[in-house]
Order: C-alpha cells, then structure tokens, then sequence
C-alpha cells in the first residue's frame, strides 16, 4: 500500500510538472529514501561525457554533497567510461556507466576496484557502505542515474530495488514529455511569430499599395509593425539627405525627444558611433546595452 501511495505521488507530480523534472526528481528520491529506508539519495543526469547531480534529498551529508558536485567526480567518470567494464579499479559508478546495469553493492569495503577509485574512496571515508545506483535509460541509452546510500551493511530487497528501478523509468518519461513539450512550445512560438511577421507585411504591402504617393502612412505602418512584433517601446525612422539624417515617421516616441530631432537632424560628423557605422556601412547595427 505504501509503495502504491508513492507511486501514485509521483505520477501527480509528473502531471503537475509536465515541463519541469525537477520537482518530479525531489519526490522520487524522497519516496525512494524513504520506502527503501536508505539514509539519502541523488539523482544525476548523463551528458555524454559526465554524470551531474540535479537533485538530492535534504538529508545528503554536506561532505558528500561536495563531494559529488566537484570536478573531480566528473573526470574520474570520464576515464571510468573508457576503461572497459572488467578493468579493476573502475568502481560501481563506472560500470554502471559502461554497462548501463544496476550495480547494487552490498559492502562498499570489500571490493577491491574501489581502492583504486577516488570517487568510492571518498565515498567510504565517509562512511558509505551499501550502495544501490540504478540507470535511467532511453532506449538503451544512459541519460542519468538514481542512486541510494547506506551507512551500514544491508542489502536492498528485491522489491526495494525494483521500486527504484520503476521510478528510474518514470524519470526518464517525465524528462522526455518536458523535452516534447518545451519543443513544441518552441515550435508554436515560431511558428506564430512567423504567422504575425507575414500578417505584419502583408498590412505594410497594402498600404503601400493604397498609398503610391504618400510615404507617411507606410513609414507609420512599419514602424507600429515593428515595435509590436520586435517588443521594443518605441520606434523611428529617418532619411537621409544633405549628410544628415531627418526623423521623418514616429510610433509611441517621446513627444520632447521626437520633437527635439525634427529640428535637429542627425549630421554625419555629429552622430554616435553606431549610427556612423550604420551611415558608414550600411549594414544593421545592434547595441545590447548603450
């Protein structure tokens, strides 16, 4: 009943976070900790080259929480990953990262790869000594890992493992359906981006063509375009003639500022910097913070 009530936690959270693992990650491994009466847990993600921790449960000893976020932990799985999986010295991590199995390991003292392991070493000196680290995998690709640490020597039940192993499966779902729907969300933002760009033109178009001996209406149309589909706050335009450039259309400008630059055109020599290089150019100039 307990192993069903956490279960069903997490699939409310997953539905709750559809696009954000994190808090799907926290209520795994704190239901796992608890139902496999562990002293804590971490969760990592897999980026090809490293493992990186993204959650931890609140009672992971600061020592080892430093441990595991370190650089070292990242170059030590690096080599771990090229040394095949019977080599001595590549600790239980390492395996699991080149045979993307379960690696359960019942005295963290007694195997003798860990001697030559820094990242089992360091974690035996700090008392670890039962280990379970089960992978999260796609297909047979490795994309994270869920581990669960023991201070004492006590195996993990084949119901506890298999409980970790199911909500390793559940992380890996609930980081696929946040990839979706992120990608989706991005694909619908462009594609409603373009929507609103062609809309935009096709007004501008329409103007122009009702407009052949009038430039304002059009200058008006562009720029009010442009600074709602660019998110800017206001916007202008000039031309330029006798080597300078003159406001010639406006849309939501400071009334002093705009009226400032209608009796003050722009001369080439008097001009900011970017806007020579744009008169000089003639290419678009962007200044991310004046």
């Amino acid at each position: 009943m307990e192993r069903q009530s956490a279960t069903s936690e997490v699939l409310r959270v997953i539905s709750s976070y559809p696009d954000d693992p994190q808090p799907i990650f926290q209520a795994m491994l704190k239901n796992a900790v608890r139902l496999c009466d562990a002293l804590f847990g971490n969760l990592y993600r897999w980026d090809g080259d490293a493992l990186h921790v993204v959650a931890w449960t609140h009672n992971t000893p600061p020592s080892f929480r430093d441990m595991i976020t370190s650089p070292l932990e990242e170059r030590v799985l690096i080599e771990a990953r090229k040394r095949p999986p019977h080599r001595a010295g590549q600790g239980p991590i390492g395996r699991m990262i080149a045979t993307k199995t379960l690696q359960h390991v019942v005295d963290a003292r007694e195997i003798q790869s860990n001697l030559l392991d820094p990242t089992s070493v360091a974690a035996i000196d700090r008392g670890i000594r039962t280990v379970l680290i089960v992978p999260m995998l796609r297909e047979n690709e490795l994309i994270g890992a869920i581990t669960l640490f023991r201070q004492v020597v006590r195996p993990f039940t084949e119901k506890q493992i298999a409980l970790v192993t199911n909500f390793a499966a559940q992380a890996v779902i609930a980081i696929e359906n946040a990839r979706l729907l992120n990608e989706l969300r991005l694909r619908t933002t462009d594609l409603t981006e373009a929507l609103e760009q062609q809309t935009a033109t096709s007004e501008v178009l329409q103007v122009i063509s009702s407009s052949p001996g009038d430039v304002e209406p059009v200058f008006g149309t562009m720029l009010e375009k442009a600074v709602r589909i660019c998110d800017a706050t206001f916007g202008n335009i000039y031309r330029w003639r006798d080597n300078a450039l003159h406001l010639a259309s406006t849309h939501n400008t400071p009334p002093e500022y705009a009226e400032h630059r209608r009796g003050s055109p722009m001369r080439f020599d008097e001009m900011p910097g970017p806007m020579q290089k744009m008169v000089r150019t003639q290419l678009p100039v962007q200044i991310d913070d004046v």
